[in-house]
């Protein structure tokens, strides 16, 4: 017989797959009965990346036959976008995927390189992503004066005034970074605010 294996320890073997059927006969001699407890844990994630739900589970399951993204390389063009064309130029060329990619800085502060560069004002890295193929959204028109976008948006859907971007940052200081730009979409936002 084996050495002494705890019930926990068994648990988590058994549900990692760590102990197969074969090698808990052998270790055993017998397959073990071993009573769950009253409440169960929720069973550990296939992928270490994933966390255990503490709700059920989604009916459809994916099936990821791509590589993911690191989450490092997320995070350098995430941070590149915000200042810098020649770096979001080379992570483009080498990695095209990252394009869209989005980091959670925390408490579901999400932000893309599109995100970074429109809040910091840089009208040259946004034209290269949406060149690129990113998906601009109002925050990016705003920066970038589209009033044409931004005032019919905001006209079917007046929730969008009070909108914030990543890091909670507002729509109207985006058209602020827009500069002379994007000085209709300020105004105009300032007019609504004010209405």
């Amino acid at each position: 017989m084996a050495d002494h294996i705890s019930r926990r320890a068994f648990h988590q073997a058994l549900l990692t797959g760590g102990l197969s059927a074969g090698a808990i006969v052998s270790a055993f001699g017998q397959a073990p009965t071993v009573q769950a407890p009253a409440t169960q844990a929720p069973k550990p994630a296939a992928d270490p990346t994933e966390e255990v739900r503490d709700y059920p589970a989604p009916k459809f399951k994916p099936n990821i036959r791509k590589p993911r993204l690191s989450a490092t390389l997320n995070q350098d063009f995430v941070i590149y976008a915000h200042s810098e064309l020649d770096m979001v130029k080379l992570l483009l060329d080498k990695y095209p995927t990252v394009l869209n990619a989005v980091v959670d800085w925390g408490n579901g502060d999400f932000e893309s390189g599109m995100g970074g560069a429109s809040h910091l004002g840089r009208r040259d890295i946004v034209t290269y992503l949406i060149e690129r193929g990113a998906r601009p959204d109002i925050f990016t028109w705003a920066m970038l004066g589209r009033l044409d976008i931004v005032k019919p948006l905001i006209t079917a859907h007046p929730a969008l005034a009070d909108a914030k971007g990543p890091h909670g940052i507002t729509l109207q200081t985006h058209a602020k970074m827009g500069g002379k730009e994007a000085e209709e979409v300020f105004k105009y936002l300032e007019s609504i605010k004010k209405a």
